[in-house]
């Protein structure tokens, strides 16, 4: 099987989920290339190298320097007639979402959105995908020359296995683009996103307002994770909606996840029940996010949590 994996990068960096993607496609045992659009730094080639990707494509023009959508798929869709690739690889982060569905349309190929698990078998790709805000999960076959996959940040673990790389710089004639992209606004840079991060603590309706939520933050910023919250504590204007866990906010799948004073509606479920490890701390002992929680604390967060602080402290010193 062949495979072209999308090299998602943003601000001279190349995003995570890029590193994760080449190590599925080392998994598998799939001839893979790895393709960059637009203004690449130079060490991107040794950064996918390191994890294991020989073959490093850039395609390059200036004015693909800023991201259009729609000009993006075009760009792709030209690549792919040319490679001929089995598979088109992407995160399902907010440009996988953006860029994969305008590629499917253009070939006219099948897509499977948000994997979870991405098995070859007999050179047949089998995948799962949550459904129906996560109540059930999917087993999906793709039928086509080419078929398009995204997979969900954090479901694998990148692991570095260098090899020695080749690269090769593609000219294409960049498309009249019907919209691009002027201006990316991000919160602060110092801040995770909690759809990279490893660890996230999420806070809910129980934190009782905004003043409270420096207990989430020093929690947070001593287990070096992300902060999130529930749509309750989001539409209350308490956190800003980047930080929003569940159906109308952010997918995410970390090893581990602390959800504090979050009752556990079906919503914030589907945006996080893919957590390797679930924390649940919470004072009734009938909330639903109890259910899939691995962990279970049953108590009030506002005497659990300066404990917490309290004792991470103390293993820092």
């Amino acid at each position: 099987m062949k495979m072209l994996i999308y090299g998602e990068h943003r601000d001279g960096q190349i995003r995570k989920i890029t590193f994760e993607n080449i190590t599925l496609a080392r998994q598998l045992g799939a001839e893979f290339e790895v393709v960059f659009i637009g203004q690449v730094n130079d060490n991107f080639k040794e950064q996918a190298a390191k994890y294991g990707a020989s073959k490093v494509l850039f395609v390059k023009n200036e004015k693909l320097n800023t991201y259009s959508p729609d000009g993006y798929a075009k760009v792709l869709m030209r690549i792919i007639k040319d490679r001929t690739p089995d598979v088109l690889l992407m995160g399902a982060t907010a440009t996988g979402k953006d860029l994969a569905p305008r590629v499917s349309a253009l070939l006219n190929a099948p897509m499977a959105t948000d994997c979870i698990k991405v098995e070859l078998e007999n050179g047949q790709l089998k995948l799962v995908r949550p459904m129906y805000a996560g109540k059930v999960r999917a087993n999906i076959q793709l039928n086509g020359d080419l078929q398009i996959v995204t997979v969900r940040p954090n479901v694998y673990q990148a692991s570095e296995q260098a090899v020695d790389a080749g690269s090769e710089e593609i000219s294409v004639e960049a498309p009249d683009f019907k919209a691009i992209v002027k201006e990316i606004v991000s919160g602060a840079k110092e801040k995770l996103d909690v759809t990279e991060a490893d660890i996230i603590v999420s806070g809910g309706r129980g934190m009782k307002g905004p003043e409270n939520w420096h207990l989430i933050e020093e929690l947070a910023s001593l287990l070096g994770a992300a902060t999130g919250a529930s749509r309750a504590a989001v539409d209350a204007g308490w956190r800003p909606h980047d930080e929003q866990v569940g159906q109308t906010g952010k997918t995410v799948s970390p090893t581990l996840y602390i959800a504090v004073g979050i009752s556990g509606a079906i919503q914030h479920l589907a945006g996080m029940s893919s957590s390797k490890y679930i924390v649940a701390i919470n004072k009734d002992p009938e909330a639903p996010i109890f259910k899939i929680a691995d962990y279970g604390i049953v108590a009030d967060l506002f005497e659990v949590l300066p404990r917490m602080i309290e004792e991470l402290k103390k293993m820092k010193n």
